[in-house]
């Protein structure tokens, strides 16, 4: 059979003849897939076109029945893009050739549709998904108006004639056979209902090889579906399955792509609820006649390699399409068109309403009827820090001091809560947009002592009763089936005691009023604080035995659905959900009503609500890993740092004017980090004000006002900072440098005026060139200021030399050298505790920001003795909140944890492991320009191959970054450097993490243009 297949194989050559011959055309020939015909793009001065040449014996009447459809479209296209027949040179839109054997070949000329193959777009975002669906809705909408007699035929690739598998099960493994009897059995069970779904003629092949994209490679939309060869007359639902079963391949989350590809399709060709219950195994069932024809085809014809294409991914996705619940689905797919999810929701919610139960019905015991409401949400000041959310004892003496001021009321709440303390990775999964967590609550959590008796609320049958066991699991767990007038619910009673199961069996009725069992301890109840999950749901979606307690965010609509509110059964106020402001309230206000100066990051801007560690979490609960808050310098909300505040504010606050322990025990332990001509500390309260104190400093000490500045250099925000920093005066809104503001050029040894080693001496130059200036008019410098890694730059390590023959320069002129290490200190470089010891100098000034406090309004200016003594000329220098016990606690835990858990070492570490994998990706991604920086103050920098800064497409990662869950953000001199400044904590895992998600980018469309 191959050597069949290679007889009637039409070359390039061939097919270059034939275009000249039939259609005077001349030009490149590049051979296109296909499974029947023999298909070739012609590209010529006049424009590209498609030539396709049949096979031997091709059937007449199916090639007229494809001329006419493309007529058809054509002459109906109501905006769709279709191929348009070309006539041959004598007029006639079908032509005939006779081949080297013989042999009668049809052939046909289309015009060719410009865009870019589904096959060759990366990424598959949602909204190219919708659009797939809408084209092939509008497509299925056209057709609806032509028939023709072949359209009516046998057909394997037709869904609807997928029965003639079952007879080839035989070519597969034993787990491929699993597999796909699975799908086959359902498939056969349904058939009486199928056959009355409406039917109409349809694509019917809407593969990845069949989808035009644009050329848009930001915003790409689906432009046009070719290639009509496997029309047919069919359940209309078939085509849509189709369409998912090739547009899903590869994604992690197969049910998540789907459906904004039905959503797509419903805008344009409303689906019918009766459909939906199909479309599940109609997707498998198009992936089982893919897996079956792979394997006929392999013998049959196993140089044609088109036939095998998408074997291996049609494999895969059937595997993860059986993985997914059928009814989940099914809920799933009607939330995409709009209906209600669960379409018992409405019934249960009537029902439910003209019922209302007692919580001494659910606990007899008790004797309470009102709930406290208790919000454990993300951003619930309640909960406090994590870690007193994780220790239990710490959380069952809160509860019990609140049940001690609410001693009439059960303490409970909790349903559509996101939570953040389902910390097990079993509430992970890999999404299609970076890793998922499962964080909203679908019960209500009453919290009870362990041994309460817990009651049914009406008859039912135990369909589930197991100890569901590890960490953060049910523990002992009863599922209670109820049927109510007509129509079933669920009620789910999670964390009983391992007793409780002991007196209950799956298939027991239960009586209104029985005994379940009762609340279990810590040890035994999935290692909670003792309580009770309750929730209701209108379908078990098929577990035996678990069942969800924790959802996805972006399953919300259909959960809530599935699991309705518990509190329509108590009506009870303490246990109504509590309302959330959303991101467009807040940004609508901010617009209103804060500073029109305020910028927000990101396209579609995040709602921060916790931080933790290397992390922010957002309202929902998606963890973002943070690169880029160096602020956060020892990690988000450390658990020690916090503590040192809390303890410490509970006790006293006030200012310097009193003696207190912290402000010298601070000082000592934060000048014992520098060498020791840097011996005086004055506290303020950030890095602008720090700034502020040390040009006040400066220009007291020489008694002159001009200062030496780097160009797009940052210092702070408030004035006289914003006067030296030439990222905001040479900037939108400024107004260039003042008068006693001298800037020299960036030291930026790869895009700068000097280029490649050794320029340090070059670049110090136009210092001397500034001082020169300044003396010329008649006046002394009074300093220079300097990051020891320039950071709004775009993290510019200095050249050797630079800052040492700076501040030689400097000083010799009697002048103040400031070293800013408001970005680049307190161990963030690495090899050494301050970042301007890597240049072998020693400032008059160092200016500390924030980092230090971790966040906190703690900042410091550290200096010789002798600035120290010129700057105390009898104006006091006074800070209401510098130098407080409070910040000064804090500043102290700062450094302690820095000394403790090694974090400089880390920085060092980690710092040189993620240096050395960016330097090989960037052998592999031309557009890495440059990669810089020491320890974990880093700066990857896009540019073309003539440094060109590439400042789009830096934006564009940082975004893409943000949709995979990782926080980037972008600076430099034209905004194209990506830096890379993360908590120190940040580990060799969440480097890899960040390296990952940089390839993925990295390897999208709009990166390798």
């Amino acid at each position: 059979m191959g050597a069949e297949y290679l007889s009637i194989l039409i070359t390039g050559e061939q097919a270059a003849q034939i275009a000249q011959e039939l259609y005077g055309l001349r030009g490149t020939i590049a051979v296109l897939p296909g499974e029947l015909d023999f298909n070739f793009r012609i590209i010529t001065d006049a424009g590209s076109f498609v030539l396709k040449v049949s096979r031997p014996e091709s059937d007449i009447e199916q090639i007229e029945f494809q001329q006419e459809l493309l007529n058809h479209m054509t002459n109906n296209s109501n905006g769709l893009e279709s191929p348009k027949l070309i006539p041959d040179l004598r007029g006639n839109q079908l032509s005939e050739i006779t081949d080297d054997s013989g042999h009668n070949r049809k052939v046909r000329l289309l015009s060719w549709i410009e865009g870019r193959l589904w096959s060759s777009v990366n990424p598959i975002s949602n909204l190219l998904l919708f659009s797939l669906g809408a084209v092939a809705g509008s497509l299925t909408k056209v057709l609806q108006d032509f028939d023709h007699p072949k359209s009516r035929r046998y057909f394997k690739w037709d869904v609807a004639q997928a029965g003639w598998t079952c007879n080839y099960l035989h070519m597969f493994s034993e787990e491929q056979q699993s597999i796909v009897t699975y799908f086959q059995k359902q498939y056969n069970l349904f058939q009486d209902k199928y056959q009355q779904l409406r039917k109409g003629l349809v694509h019917n092949d809407a593969n990845d090889n069949n989808v035009i994209v644009s050329n848009d490679l930001m915003d790409p939309e689906v432009k046009a579906i070719i290639d009509y060869g496997d029309a047919i007359y069919t359940q209309i639902i078939n085509d849509l399955a189709i369409a998912i079963a090739y547009a899903v391949m590869g994604k992690p989350d197969v049910l998540s792509a789907a459906l904004p590809i039905i959503e797509g399709y419903h805008t344009q060709f409303p689906l019918q609820e009766k459909e939906l219950g199909f479309l599940y195994n109609l997707v498998a069932m198009r992936l089982v006649i893919s897996v079956t024809k792979s394997a006929i085809n392999k013998q049959a014809e196993p140089h044609n390699e088109y036939l095998l294409i998408s074997e291996k991914p049609a494999w895969d996705l059937l595997k993860k399409w059986k993985q997914v619940k059928e009814e989940h689905a099914f809920c799933s797919f009607r939330n995409a068109c709009k209906v209600t999810p669960h379409p018992k929701e409405a019934e249960f919610i009537r029902w439910a309403k003209n019922r209302t139960v007692k919580l001494s019905s659910l606990f007899p015991t008790v004797k309470k009827e009102q709930v406290h409401h208790l919000d454990l949400s993300l951003s619930s000041p309640w909960i406090g820090h994590q870690s007193d959310l994780d220790d239990p004892d710490h959380f069952q003496y809160k509860l019990d001091s609140l049940q001690v001021r609410e001693p009439d009321k059960i303490i409970g709440g909790g349903y559509l809560e996101a939570r953040t303390v389902y910390t097990s990775p079993a509430y992970d999964k890999p999404g299609n947009n970076g890793t998922e967590s499962r964080t909203i609550h679908l019960g209500i959590d009453l919290w009870i002592p362990a041994g309460t008796s817990v009651h049914a609320l009406f008859d039912g049958t135990v369909v589930t009763a197991v100890n569901d066991e590890g960490d953060k699991e049910y523990g002992g767990l009863v599922i209670i089936k109820h049927r109510e007038d007509q129509f079933d619910f669920f009620i789910l009673h999670g964390h009983l005691s391992i007793h409780s199961l002991k007196n209950i069996k799956v298939g027991q009725h239960l009586r209104k009023g029985e005994l379940i069992g009762t609340i279990g301890n810590y040890a035994e109840n999935g290692n909670w604080v003792p309580h009770l999950h309750f929730q209701v749901m209108l379908s078990t979606l098929g577990y035996v035995d678990d069942f969800p307690g924790v959802a996805y965010s972006r399953e919300l609509e259909v959960w809530k659905s599935i699991c309705p509110d518990p509190n329509l059964l108590f009506n009870l106020p303490g246990l109504q959900s509590q309302p959330v402001p959303n991101r467009a309230e807040i940004i609508a206000y901010r617009k209103r009503h804060l500073g029109k100066s305020l910028s927000l990051s990101y396209k579609q801007p995040l709602k921060m609500v916790r931080g933790s560690g290397v992390y922010l979490i957002d309202e929902a609960g998606r963890k973002y890993l943070d690169t880029v808050n160096n602020v956060a310098h020892v990690g988000h909300e450390h658990p020690n740092v916090v503590k040192a505040g809390q303890q410490q504010m509970a006790v006293l606050n006030t200012n310097t004017r009193y003696l207190h322990d912290n402000i010298t025990d601070f000082a000592k332990e934060l000048l014992n980090t520098f060498p020791e001509e840097l011996s005086v500390a004055h506290f303020v309260n950030s890095g602008s004000e720090a700034n502020e104190l040390a040009l006040r400093m400066a220009r007291t000490c020489t008694g002159e006002r001009d200062m030496i500045a780097v160009e797009v250099g940052y210092h702070g925000n408030t004035s006289g900072c914003v006067d030296i920093s030439s990222y905001k005066f040479d900037g939108k809104g400024g107004a260039g440098a003042p008068e006693y503001t001298h800037i020299v050029p960036l030291p930026d040894s790869y895009r700068g005026i000097y280029r490649g080693k050794n320029t340090g001496a070059r670049y110090a130059g136009h210092i001397q060139e500034q001082v020169d200036h300044i003396q010329s008019l008649g006046r002394s410098v009074a300093g220079f200021i300097c990051e020891s890694i320039i950071s709004c730059g775009g993290q510019i390590e200095l050249p050797d030399g630079y800052l040492k023959t700076a501040y030689e320069i400097v000083q010799n002129e009697g002048g103040i050298c400031i070293a800013d290490e408001v970005q680049v200190g307190c161990g963030r470089v690495g090899s050494a505790f301050w970042g301007f010891q890597l240049h072998n100098v020693i400032p008059d000034i160092v200016t500390i920001g924030k980092p230090i406090g971790n966040g906190h309004p703690l900042a410091a200016v550290v200096c010789t003795q002798q600035v120290a003594d010129a700057f105390a000329n009898g104006m006091e220098y006074f800070n209401t909140f510098g130098g407080n016990p409070v910040s000064c606690a804090i500043g102290k835990e700062v450094l302690h944890v820095i000394m403790e858990e090694k974090l400089r070492e880390n920085a060092l570490q980690v710092g040189n492991y993620l240096k050395s994998e960016l330097v090989k990706m960037q052998r592999e991604f031309s557009i890495i320009g440059d990669i810089r920086g020491q320890g974990l103050f880093l700066g990857i920098e896009l540019a073309d191959k003539s440094r060109n800064p590439l400042t789009e497409k830096a934006a564009y990662l940082a975004n893409r970054m943000r949709d995979l869950g990782i926080l980037m953000s972008t600076d430099g001199k034209d905004d194209n450097v990506l830096k890379i400044k993360p908590p120190l904590i940040f580990s060799r895992k969440n480097s890899d993490e960040l390296l990952s998600g940089l390839r993925t980018v990295m390897h999208e469309d709009f990166m390798k243009q």
